[in-house]
């Protein structure tokens, strides 16, 4: 069994959607939606975020996926 927990994402046009909506991300960085347009020094892929703060939201509808990333046609 996986230590990797299972996500679903239904975004079909990102990089990381596999089938049945399972996310193939090796890691997932989530975050609230004050930073939606903010580049955190992500790597996809790779892993890395510059990611040191700590937020709250008060609804999940509050926090975005930076994690995303865009299928190339």
């Amino acid at each position: 069994m996986s230590d990797k927990p299972i996500v679903r994402c239904s975004v079909s046009n990102c990089s990381y959607w596999g089938e049945e909506n399972f996310c193939k991300a090796d890691l997932i960085m989530i975050n609230i939606d004050a930073y939606a347009s903010k580049h955190l020094k992500e790597e996809y892929a790779g892993e890395t975020f510059d990611s040191e703060h700590m937020d709250v939201a008060p609804t999940s509808s509050a926090t975005c996926c930076h994690t995303f990333k865009p299928k190339h046609a």
